[in-house]
């Protein structure tokens, strides 16, 4: 089986999220790596885990549309940041249940598309053995160690 990596967008919609899932695709591909976007956010890693194969022919002519083709929400159950600088811990279990799913479609790391709230989350699941790459993005100019976002 070819190495494997999960790739999800979370938070507010913004520009450019098509792009990147294409990027990644095409990157992927060039390394002999299968990818698994997982829809709706965080979301889609609780069971039974709602995932779909990106390649590039289902990736093809989605730059030029908007939104993200895998869904995003900022809501649920891995929300951990609740306002400005309040942040909240995800729970135990909704962690082990996406680290269940990743283990089972044998996914190595995860690319994680989305905001500030979203690092947290995905800092939170980095420090419970989850690899996880962030891509930041945001509309609101709110990430730390950047002069313009």
């Amino acid at each position: 089986m070819k190495p494997r990596i999960g790739i999800l967008t979370s938070g507010g919609d913004c520009p450019g999220l098509n792009a990147v899932l294409r990027g990644v695709v095409l990157a992927a591909e060039k390394l002999g790596w299968d990818v698994v976007g997982f829809r709706d956010g965080f979301e889609g890693l609780l069971p039974p885990g709602d995932h779909v194969v990106l390649d590039r022919k289902s990736t093809d002519g989605i730059m030029a549309l908007g939104g993200t083709i895998i869904g995003t929400t900022n809501r649920g159950h891995f929300v951990a940041k609740v306002g400005a600088g309040d942040r909240t811990v995800v729970a135990p279990q909704v962690i082990a249940d996406a680290k269940n799913i990743l283990s089972g479609l044998q996914v190595k790391a995860l690319i994680i598309v989305g905001g500030d709230g979203s690092m947290v989350t995905a800092q939170q699941l980095q420090e419970a053995g989850i690899n996880c790459i962030g891509v930041p993005k945001t509309i609101d100019n709110d990430l730390e160690a950047t002069a313009t976002t």
